[in-house]
Formats: C-alpha cells, structure tokens, sequence
C-alpha cells in the first residue's frame, strides 16, 4: 500500500524529483499513471460513464517536474480512451472552473502548493468541488490493484489556454460588481496595484485581470513561472516574501500589493504604508466586505483566530464567528453544513489564506478573493477612502507566537491525544485558566492579566507528529508567563521535544 502514503487529506503529494539529500522520489511517473487510473475508475464510478466518455481537464503550476507528470496522466488518459483537455501552465481554481464553464466531468491540478521545488501533487475536482479525503483513499485504493489500461482504446487530445478564458471571467466579474459610472470597463483606472506571483501561476492576474480593467502593474515582482523559485518561497505566509512586496508597495508609492501562493488557492495584501493584510486583518477585511453584503451572516474560520478578530466580527460588524478546526476542507465543509441547518454563512477562511465564498461555489481561490475585495476597493475610491480602513478598528494582539512541540514516538497521534486530554483536566484547576468553549480542536486557555493577559491553543496537527502551541498576549512578557506555567504540566512528558518553549524562555 506504498501509494496510500501519498495521501495528504484530501490531496495527494509527494517528492516528484532529485535534489534535496535524503529526500527519495516516490512520486514518479509509474505512480502517476496508476493514481491516474484510479481516478478515472473513481471518476466513471461517480458520474456513470465509460472512460471514452469522460471529459477530463489537466492543468499544472511552474514546478520543474510538472511537464513529464502531465504528460504521464495525458497518456494515461488517452489509452483509457477519455477526452482530454491540455491547458498546460493554469492554477487549481480554475481547473475546477473548468467542470463549471467548460463542462468537464472531472479536472486534474499538478501543484504541491508552497512546498520546495522538489515536490509535487495532485488535487481532483469535479463540478461538486474538490474531493474529499475519502474520496483520495478510494483513489488510492483502486489505484493499487491498477495494472492494465482498462481500455485500450485511444481518446482524443486537446490544447488550450484556459487560464486566459479564466482571467476574463474575473475581468468581467470585478466590471459587473464594481458597476463604474463613469469608466464601466476600467473600474481600476488611476490605481498602481503591484502582484507577487513569486515564480508561481499567479503572474497572469497582473497583465490579464488588472491591465485590462486599467490599474499599472508596473514594478510588480516575480510574474515569470519558474519552477527553482529563485527568488522566494511562493506563500503568503512566508516572512522573505511578504517582505519583498511590502517593500515594493512602499518604493513605488503603489495602492496596494497581492501576493499569491504557487496555484494561486491562497492570497494575501499588502496596505499602502507596506503593512501586510494576511492572517486575522485578511480575515477582518474580507468579512467587512462579505457582512456588508450579507448582513448578519456567520463567518467560519479556523480554530488559530484571535480574540480581537472576534470582537471586530462581532461587535464592529455585527456578524457571527464560528472559530472550527484547522484545515480548509475543514472550514468549508463546516460553512456548508451551517447552511444547511439554517444558520446563513457566505465565508469560510483560514488564517493561511485559505478563502472560499458561497457566492463562488465553495472555492478557495485566491485570485477570486482579490477580485472581491478589488470591487470593494474602486466603490471606496470614490470617497477617498482605501480597503485598509475597513480594519482600522480591528485589535492587534501586543505579542503572538507559534511553537511546534515535536511528538518523538511512533504512535504519536495517540500519546498526542492523551497530552491534550490530560491538559483539559489540569487547565480547569489552574488560577487564572478559563477553558475556552465552544472549541472544536485542541485545547484552548484564556488567561486573566496577572497569568498572561491573552490565550494559548495546544492541538495535534493534521498530518505530522507535532504539538502546534499557538498564543497571543496584549502585556508585554505576556506569552512568558503562559509558557512558564504551561512548561511545568509539559515536563511530564518525556516524548515531547519542548526545546522551541524553553528556548523562547
């Protein structure tokens, strides 16, 4: 069941070429062509079609070993005798846009989204959106006991440049909301807006989407797709990157900075003074944009958020927060089944950048995010005012701090429980602790001033042997205190590698 290891929730990675020691490359072509024709038994299984009736769609970001895994899954497709559709360089959004506009019965994306160069993946969608965990294990599965093509049969292969068609929607889209009176067509006339594309997918959206609807993109940095990632690692949470666009916003005087991950599934912004608008205050400034439009909706977001984003969602814009588990399928899949309880939700975001709005079909696309907050932002022009002062009222905590406490034992997801379990019971007898409820991953203390002024979240993550400890304080010192008091229970624990704690100490 080697292919079973490729699994990472609901996509599929692995190491796809040489060049990082230590690191073997499991994702090669011959898996590629068995998980290939796993999905296209899942796929006729799903829709009730041959193969030679399939429709299916393949895109991939600038990885340099992107093309030989594209290929692998075109031949593969073909001798199974599906229609094919090339579209070369796109991004994962619109490769699900492809089975909404293009009508196809199934998408593949080639991505491994922020990882090094010397990864890759494979994400699957149909017109229901992006499959879920299950749904990769029956894959996998099938993929397994794959030997032979099921029908030798050759389909027939096309080419096209979807992302261009997927750039004008957008265009469209930011026209139609932003209902221009005076330019309709170029409702982003006047604005310098730079794009970071950081070697990825996303350098498109700069001369496809904002050139045309009038902004000058000159200056902006790294549009060129190059799989070596020269210049930084394409991830909006990366520190190297969002300061190379911060401080290109500020040289060039320019309106405001975009920064997309390697398929653009995720995006952060940058404010005119070069501040970054990723984590919480994206979170603030999308839900100001979405409660203004849906006026009392729920926003689900990831169990990481701040207090004082609570306070701005629910006190400064009279929204509702729901805060879930980490994971985007997590958020999403709980925005669509508080909708389905009757509890109103049009967003489910994560403090990654993870975006996906109802009115976009539960996708998390970063490009789509923008274009969102871009409507908003030539209405604002009008008035003299500038997306940034959506948040102005939005709270910072005075410190905040993740730490990764390395579980060193074979069996980690348990004993990681059990750490978790015992700290629910020792918490309540803490002074100074309040358990926070509801909570849905992990536990999660609030702390009075005198024991921290602030709140720490210790929860297992999803795919590795770690302990993530997240905490925010508003005093000084603050997260010392917390993690002086939370070492002592820590130290019981002989398979925890608490070194990061101690040395922040």
């Amino acid at each position: 069941m080697e292919l079973l290891k490729l699994q990472n929730g609901s996509d599929i990675r692995g190491v796809a070429m040489e060049g990082i020691p230590g690191e073997e490359v499991n994702l090669t072509r011959e898996a590629t062509r068995k998980i290939t024709l796993g999905f296209v038994q899942w796929l006729a299984g799903r829709t009730g079609k041959a193969a030679a009736n399939l429709k299916i769609s393949i895109g991939r970001d600038s990885r340099l070993s992107g093309p030989a895994l594209a290929k692998a899954i075109t031949d593969t497709l073909l001798e199974s005798g599906c229609q094919v559709w090339d579209y070369g360089l796109s991004s994962t959004p619109a490769m699900f846009m492809s089975t909404i506009l293009e009508k196809m019965d199934g998408a593949v994306m080639l991505t491994a989204s922020h990882l090094p160069f010397n990864r890759n993946g494979m994400k699957f969608f149909t017109r229901h959106g992006g499959l879920e965990k299950e749904d990769i294990r029956d894959i996998l599965l099938k993929a397994e006991t794959s030997n032979d093509i099921p029908v030798r049969k050759t389909g027939q292969l096309y080419k096209k440049d979807f992302l261009k068609e997927y750039a004008a929607y957008l265009a469209d889209y930011i026209r139609r909301a932003a209902q221009d009176p005076d330019d309709y067509d170029h409702p982003l006339r006047g604005t310098r807006i730079l794009v970071d594309a950081g070697n990825g997918s996303g350098g498109f959206f700069a001369g496809q989407v904002l050139e045309p609807l009038g902004a000058n993109t000159t200056d902006s940095l790294f549009l060129e797709p190059d799989g070596h990632f020269p210049n930084h690692t394409p991830n909006p949470e990366n520190s190297e990157a969002l300061n190379a666009i911060s401080q290109a916003v500020k040289k060039h005087h320019a309106d405001l900075g975009i920064i997309f991950d390697t398929d653009v599934d995720r995006a952060a912004l940058i404010g005119r003074d070069g501040s970054s608008i990723n984590r919480n205050a994206l979170i603030a400034l999308v839900s100001s944009v979405v409660l203004e439009k849906y006026p009392g909706t729920w926003i689900v977001t990831d169990s990481i958020t701040s207090e004082g984003l609570t306070a701005f969602i629910e006190k400064e814009l009279g929204g509702h927060q729901h805060r879930f588990k980490r994971g985007y399928r997590n958020v999403i899949n709980e925005a669509i089944r508080l909708n389905r309880t009757g509890q109103e939700c049009h967003l489910a975001i994560e403090t990654s950048g993870h975006a996906a709005l109802r009115e976009n079909y539960w996708l998390d696309d970063g490009a789509y995010l923008v274009s969102f907050i871009l409507t908003k932002m030539s209405r604002m022009r009008r008035t003299g005012k500038h997306p940034e002062d959506l948040i102005s009222k939005l709270k910072h905590p005075l410190e905040e701090k993740e730490f990764r406490i390395r579980i060193q034992t074979e069996d980690f997801a348990s004993y990681g429980q059990k750490v978790l379990d015992d700290l629910g019971k020792y918490a309540k007898a803490q002074e100074g602790w309040r358990m926070v409820t509801p909570n849905y991953e992990g536990v999660r203390v609030a702390c009075d001033p005198e024991h921290g002024h602030g709140w720490f979240l210790l929860r297992l993550s999803l795919h590795d042997p770690v302990l993530p400890l997240n905490a925010e304080s508003n005093t000084e010192g603050g997260i010392r205190i917390m993690m002086k008091e939370l070492i002592r229970f820590l130290e019981r624990y002989e398979k925890l590698d608490i070194t990061q704690c101690e040395e922040y100490l």
